[in-house]
Order: structure tokens, then C-alpha cells, then sequence
């Protein structure tokens, strides 16, 4: 570990497990940002030669290596660590399968430099080809359901303004370290999967705003990871669901998103059943249920520390379904035709 590094600058923090294969890309892209980066790569036990490629072609990126695999909210938190160890004034989390503009880190500081309030700032996240958005920031709905905004869609320029948004990616998103510092760093109850809008979430009780600034873009190629591992999708979906509403919903509003979010959960797992994964939905909903009461005295300390009132919060929610819940809308649909 270097004990001398140039604190002024940045910090990006790559967790990597076995991601030779787009691990060049990435780390090429973040050493040609036109604002130079202290860079950071957490290995999470990889056995595919990632770590050979590190030391051999990476010499002045710091690594610090995991024996075994602790997700991404366990994979980048070491890094996180250490920024604020370098008392960093930002740092990034930046996926191994993603590739930065040259200005991406630029946009997202200068941005931060001028609005103080503002806790973390997301950019404009497309898939790899360039064709399609995968995310322009994260919302979270009064279903206890969080969604990409813009997802999918075609139209890249329709995300072209500044905007505040509910939560950031933690694919390619810029974190203020004292903002950390308030609140803490990602849950690693999480694993991977909505640990970034769950911090997010703890931003926005504790006060920070999150920015959108689309004039900073990344490309990510999405799923590259967990598309190795049948049912893990499904699986952490289904647990940190869970933990994302009992941690961070306030007291008044839990019974209002709470019966909605119990008609999802349920209709998740009979549709996990059709496609062969419902074992993995039924240990992800269980192991959830079991975390909980892990977060009992963490939600009481979250929701005693907020500075923010229930109805800022409430005015965050999208009153909706995510866009692509269409199993649930048809549900609705149903249930509003036949209200006997």
C-alpha cells in the first residue's frame, strides 16, 4: 500500500472479481481522464489472471486484494476507506465492465465544486454500444420498488438537463468523502444489488442532494458479471428489497408503500417459479426477512438522525410503477375493471 499519494486528486475506486476479460478497458479509460484520478482497484479473490494483469501492466494503480468474494458493496468499501484515509475530497465507485468518456470525471467534479450541498452526483450512464440508456440516476416508487431512470431507451438526448434525482448508479457515480463520512459507506448486508440506492437513500434523510449531470457519460456493459451466476440475480433482488424499505422508509409511510410492496414481492416469486428460479426468490425473501432484524437498531439510529421531514421524503417517491413492471401493471389493471 503507497503511503504517499497526491491527496488533491480524486479517488476511483474499481472492484474487480474476475473481470480480465473488460478490466483493461476500464482501468485505460479512467487513466486518460482529462482530470487525473488516484485509482484504486479492490480484487475480490478473482482466479481468472486479473490480478497477473494488475501487477503487471497496472504498476501505479493501488490494489488491494480480497480472498474471497465480498460483492460489490464489500469490493468497493475498502476503497472508500482509504479515500477518506487520504482525506480525498471525492471519490468514485466505477464498475469493472464499465468505460469512461475522457471528461467523465471532470463533468462530475467541476459539477460538485459548485454546488456544496449536493452529497453525490450520478452520470449518464449508457450500454456499451452506446445505443440504449442504462441509467440517467436512480428513482425508488411507493411500491418499495427502485428503477434506472430512463432505462432502455432509445432517445439519448431526452436526459440533456441538470436534474435532481432520487439516487445514484454505483456503476460509474461520484461520492463527496465528507458526505460518507455522515452517513456511512455502503451496507455489505447488501452484496450487490440496490446498495447504491440504499446509500442514496441515507443521503437524502440526512439532508444531501443527488445530481444528475448528463455531461458526463460512461458506457456499461450490463450484467457482465452477475449473468455468470444462474438464480444470483434473482436471489439478492428478492433479499435486499427487503432491507432496502425497512431500513430507510420513515415510521408514517411504511404501511402505505408496505402493502403495495408485500402485492410485488409476492407476485416476484410465483413469476421466479415460471422461469425456473423460484428456490433462489424463496432464499432471497427468507434471508431478507432473517436481516432484518440485524437493521433494527440501524433503522432506529438512520431515522432518529434524519434531518429532512416525512413529506420531503414522500415528495421524492415516483407515485408509480417502475416503467418495466408489466406484470404488476396488468395486475392493476385487472384489479381496477374488476373492483368486486
Amino acid at each position: 500500500m503507497r503511503d504517499t499519494v497526491d491527496v488533491g486528486k480524486p479517488v476511483v475506486v474499481v472492484p474487480n472479481w474476475n473481470g480480465m476479460d473488460s478490466l483493461k478497458a476500464c482501468l485505460d479509460s479512467l487513466q486518460a481522464q482529462s482530470l487525473a484520478a488516484y485509482i484504486i482497484v479492490v480484487d475480490n479473490g478473482s482466479n481468472d489472471g486479473s490480478l497477473k494483469l494488475l501487477e503487471n501492466s497496472y504498476p501505479k494503480i493501488e490494489l488491494i486484494k480480497h480472498t474471497t468474494n465480498k460483492g460489490y458493496a464489500g469490493g468497493v468499501n475498502p476503497g472508500f476507506r482509504r479515500a477518506i484515509e487520504l482525506k480525498a475530497k471525492y471519490v468514485a465507485a466505477f464498475n469493472n465492465d464499465a468505460v469512461g468518456d475522457k471528461d467523465w470525471l471532470k463533468h462530475l467534479v467541476e459539477y460538485m465544486d459548485k454546488h456544496s450541498g449536493i452529497g453525490i452526483a450520478t452520470c449518464k450512464l449508457l450500454s456499451a454500444d452506446g445505443k440504449t440508456l442504462d441509467s440517467t440516476g436512480d428513482y425508488y416508487t411507493v411500491w418499495g420498488l427502485p428503477y434506472p431512470r430512463g432505462r432502455g431507451e432509445t432517445d439519448l438526448a431526452k436526459y440533456d438537463s441538470d436534474a435532481s434525482v432520487f439516487g445514484a448508479s454505483g456503476g460509474a457515480s461520484l461520492y463527496r468523502v465528507s458526505t460518507l463520512e455522515a452517513i456511512g459507506l455502503f451496507d455489505e448486508d447488501f452484496f450487490a444489488y440496490y446498495e447504491d440506492v440504499d446509500l442514496s437513500f441515507r443521503a437524502q434523510l440526512a439532508g444531501w442532494k443527488v445530481a444528475y449531470v448528463p455531461a458526463a457519460f460512461a458506457y456499461h456493459q450490463i450484467g457482465a458479471t452477475s449473468s455468470r451466476m444462474r438464480g444470483f440475480t434473482t436471489y439478492q433482488t428478492m433479499k435486499n428489497l427487503q432491507l432496502l424499505y425497512y431500513k430507510n422508509v420513515p415510521r408514517r409511510f411504511m404501511w402505505r408503500v408496505g402493502w403495495r410492496f408485500f402485492i410485488a414481492q409476492s407476485l416476484f416469486i410465483v413469476r421466479a417459479f415460471t422461469r425456473r428460479q423460484g428456490w433462489a426468490a424463496v432464499r432471497g425473501d427468507l434471508k431478507g426477512t432473517y436481516l432484518i432484524f440485524k437493521k433494527v437498531g440501524e433503522r432506529r439510529r438512520l431515522q432518529a438522525a434524519r434531518t429532512v421531514t416525512d413529506d420531503y421524503i414522500w415528495r421524492l417517491f415516483v407515485h408509480d410503477l417502475p416503467p418495466n413492471a408489466r406484470a404488476l401493471r396488468r395486475w392493476r389493471s385487472r384489479l381496477h375493471r374488476h373492483p368486486n
